[in-house]
């Protein structure tokens, strides 16, 4: 979540008064962005050194346990993935909340098209951040007498790219293994990389760094059993995700069709209702597993299934430029060229490099789906 990147909260400020109009626009933009900046100043007040609290806690104490893991994996991360070796997840942060701030997602009643807000430094998102979940539940509340279909979702960790040292938080500590590594890696692999306003961008490299991690920190620290929890995990996952983009075609495909808004509305109703029927099936499948019923917790919208999208639809292109770079800083540093490109010729150069991957590959590709708020959907999100 990077529209909370607030190094110099001054010159922030001083940019959205420059970029906003009106002395009520100006008064929200700069409320909003005081919200962000106590939110984030308050969590770095907030972490200790990871060292400072193993040496307060019990030998037997679980969390100890999980600190010592995260210690692990911060480690592997810097020697064996190449990725910084600054202080970022070397802190530990004990949350009040479920969830270190709620994001709200916006569209039409009849569209899939997110609604996009702009921030000085990070460019337009798809998403406005908050640290407080009343406030997230208040402005969700203003769209939707505007007319809008929200969506205020939970969100377990964000990135601050590099400008803050971002802490581990209680909010993902209690993750299985190879999915608390796989949060690490991908939140570190954006403090390589990152382009502005080019999301599928930056979440295809870091999904690419952090698929390669975790194969990685399986094959040298997991045991058979670590190794079948993660692949379980992520087979429910691609369950889930598969379920999400199916209606949500559908969807599109009724927006789409000649007929009235009335007929749309009621359609667009049933498909919801077939969605909660396939996932309690889908449940079955799973033995019963709940992880992701907090997603289901509050009535459907076209906001929670806008962010579907092969927001990964490059990963296998980085994967095959992995393969042809040999070494992860040679990696980086062709990604890093990428990036300096514009955002047509980047495109250009992915799709150039994914069409020479073999057909299966990129038929697996379809398969790698997410959101926009994939720390929230693509994990099970509190429903531990």
């Amino acid at each position: 979540m990077h529209q909370l990147r607030f190094a110099r909260l001054g010159i922030c400020v001083a940019a959205a008064a420059a970029l906003t109009g009106g002395c009520a626009q100006l008064g929200s933009q700069l409320g909003y962005y005081a919200q962000a900046a106590h939110g984030q100043f308050s969590l770095l007040a907030s972490a200790r050194p990871i060292n400072d609290w193993l040496e307060s806690l019990q030998a037997d104490s679980p969390l100890r346990k999980k600190l010592l893991q995260a210690q692990q994996i911060r480690q592997f991360a810097a020697r064996e993935l190449s990725l910084p070796d600054n202080r970022s997840y070397t802190s530990y942060a004990q949350l009040t909340q479920p969830f270190v701030l709620w994001n709200v997602v916006a569209t039409g009643p009849l569209s899939m098209e997110q609604k996009h807000w702009c921030f000085p430094v990070a460019g337009c998102v798809s998403y406005r951040g908050y640290y407080d979940k009343t406030d997230a539940q208040d402005y969700a509340k203003a769209l939707r007498d505007e007319g809008f279909d929200v969506q205020v979702g939970g969100v377990p960790a964000y990135s601050t790219l590099g400008w803050f040292n971002d802490p581990v938080l209680s909010s993902f500590i209690q993750y299985p293994q190879g999915e608390f590594a796989r949060l690490v890696f991908h939140e570190l692999a954006h403090q390589v990389v990152y382009v502005k306003d080019d999301t599928q961008f930056n979440e295809s490299f870091a999904t690419a760094v952090e698929e390669m991690g975790v194969e990685r920190w399986l094959a040298s620290h997991g045991d058979f059993r670590l190794r079948q929890t993660y692949q379980e995990f992520q087979s429910r996952k691609e369950d889930f995700l598969r379920l999400l983009l199916k209606h949500r075609i559908i969807l599109e495909e009724n927006y789409q069709r000649v007929a009235s808004d009335a007929e749309k509305l009621q359609r667009k109703q049933d498909i919801f209702r077939q969605l909660r029927d396939d996932y309690q099936l889908l449940r079955l499948d799973w033995g019963g597993y709940a992880g992701y019923d907090r997603w289901f917790a509050e009535p459907l919208s076209n906001a929670h299934l806008a962010s579907v999208a092969t927001y990964h639809e490059f990963v296998p292109a980085f994967r095959a430029l992995l393969d042809q770079e040999k070494s992860l800083p040679r990696f980086y540093a062709a990604a890093s060229r990428l990036a300096d490109l514009d955002k047509v010729a980047r495109r250009g150069e992915l799709a150039a490099i994914s069409k020479r991957i073999r057909p299966v590959d990129a038929e697996a590709s379809t398969l790698s789906l997410t959101l926009t708020n994939t720390k929230c959907l693509a994990s099970p999100c509190g429903g531990r």
